[in-house]
């Protein structure tokens, strides 16, 4: 037994997330061209190391690419589940990048800290800048965030964590350019770390998403699961209730409990109906495989010690 939902609409969501990707791409390389030429010509390392982060951003939508031309490919011998995991292992490499683009941030400023200087050369061209390139942050964060959650896409929503927490980056050395007009140069090494430390917290919390995925964490409560199936005639129990994959290809397992007395025949399509009725119950839901079994002594004893236990 197993049923699987038939997705019609699984290219139409693959295409529009690999177009989501290549205008974050564009406007990614955009902004990190006038970061970075900018910082080195006022010589900010604030600014520099921003321009970098965004140059990152730039890299986690090629891996996003990538890992999303893989992740479309259909089940085969050696793949049978798909290979939708590879989307969340393109998020979990741009969770690597985001701390590494922490530690450049981060060994910037602590080598300006100690070589302090004359600080960057600031004026009202410096703010214009930063000023854009924030707001096109902004617009980009909230439309790959929106696009994430509606297409139920991993590699989106971790790239706009990503380039969420370069809008941090912005405000920070906004706030550290506002700091040396003033006549406190140091204020732009301390919060290039201060920038760092954000960036981190952030690449912490992509790669635990993307852990979640890989570790095969529940992503249904069985309660939530076993309320649609005891809904199906012929069903007196249901128990071990597991589920797994990621935000947009959840796969279930489960037992299905019927009168020992029915036919094999009848249990069958009882169990198929219990397969159908759960994939199309839950949106998310990509595979079904429903385990037949008698509701004897046993397996009662069986459903209510999962019961006791809150597992059900």
């Amino acid at each position: 037994m197993g049923y699987t939902e038939p997705r019609s609409d699984s290219t139409d969501r693959l295409r529009a997330i690999r177009r989501v990707l290549w205008w974050v791409l564009a406007l990614n390389i955009g902004v990190a061209t006038a970061k970075l030429v900018y910082g080195l010509l006022i010589d900010s390392v604030s600014v520099t190391a921003d321009g970098f982060h965004s140059m990152f951003d730039g890299t986690s939508n090629i891996i996003g690419l990538i890992g999303l031309s893989v992740a479309s490919r259909p089940a085969d011998r050696g793949h049978p589940y798909g290979h939708a995991k590879y989307e969340t292992f393109a998020s979990a490499a741009i969770g690597a990048l985001l701390l590494f683009a922490a530690w450049r941030v981060g060994s910037s400023a602590f080598e300006r800290l100690q070589t302090p200087g004359e600080g960057p050369a600031v004026d009202a061209v410096s703010f214009a800048v930063m000023l854009v390139t924030l707001a096109v942050n902004l617009v980009v964060t909230t439309m790959e965030r929106r696009a994430g959650i509606r297409l139920g896409s991993e590699i989106l929503k971790a790239d706009a964590s990503h380039t969420g927490s370069d809008v941090l980056v912005t405000l920070g050395v906004i706030g550290g350019l506002v700091a040396v007009r003033l006549g406190y140069p140091i204020a732009d090494p301390i919060l290039g770390l201060l920038v760092a430390g954000f960036i981190i917290v952030t690449g912490v919390r992509v790669l635990a998403t993307a852990g979640s995925s890989l570790a095969d964490t529940a992503r249904l409560a069985p309660a939530d699961v076993s309320s649609v199936v005891l809904g199906i005639d012929g069903v007196l129990g249901c128990h071990d209730v597991r589920t797994r994959g990621t935000d947009s290809d959840v796969y279930v397992d489960l037992h299905v409990q019927v009168d020992p007395g029915v036919t094999v025949a009848k249990g069958h399509a009882i169990a198929e109906q219990v397969e159908k009725a759960v994939a199309e119950g839950f949106e998310e839901v990509r595979d079904v495989i429903a385990h037949l079994e008698p509701y004897d002594a046993y397996q009662q004893g069986k459903t209510a010690e999962q019961e006791r236990d809150g597992r059900l």
